[in-house]
């Protein structure tokens, strides 16, 4: 899958607002699809399907208290600075994330992930996170999760429900 760029509409007869929900569904695909292959391509199609649940249980979270700090959307959830490692610019995976294409094995599985999550058909009953809002891996010791119950291990990931703040 190439990345989504953006064209010029042209003329009256084509649909813009149809081509502009396109292409902000392609994008909302194309960055997820990044963030899981950021964040878990080492942990397989479940621990990439974990890290989608969390990105759409934070929107979960912002659309029932009508806002959230971390985004409201699956990009601004994200993007959003310091939530997701991969997309800080001093991350070694930050430049590998803007390079990889679909010929690699791992990022075609996280499209294939992305694109079930944005359509709505990674269900939350079969959230294997039990809906966890953070996760860190298993060798780091963020201040957040000191105390805290996780929901879920899933491969080197651990997992947590975190809504406040």
């Amino acid at each position: 899958m190439k990345k989504p760029t953006l064209t010029a509409i042209g003329g009256s007869d084509v649909p813009a607002r149809a081509d502009a929900e396109a292409f902000y569904k392609r994008l909302e695909i194309d960055v997820l699809a990044r963030t899981l292959w950021g964040e878990a391509r080492t942990e397989g199609t479940i621990g990439m399907e974990a890290v989608a649940h969390v990105v759409l249980n934070r929107v979960k979270v912002a659309r029932t208290h009508g806002h959230y700090w971390w985004g409201n959307t699956i990009i601004q959830v994200c993007q959003k600075p310091y939530q997701f490692s991969c997309w800080n610019r001093s991350d070694p995976n930050f430049r590998k994330l803007q390079a990889v294409d679909e010929s690699n094995l791992y990022f075609a599985t996280a499209l294939r992930i992305a694109r079930r999550a944005v359509a709505g058909t990674l269900r939350s009953s079969e959230d294997p996170t039990l809906g966890a809002t953070h996760y860190h891996a298993d060798y780091v010791a963020p201040y957040w999760a000191k105390g805290e119950k996780p929901n879920a291990i899933i491969g080197r990931h651990i997992f947590y429900t975190l809504t406040t703040g």
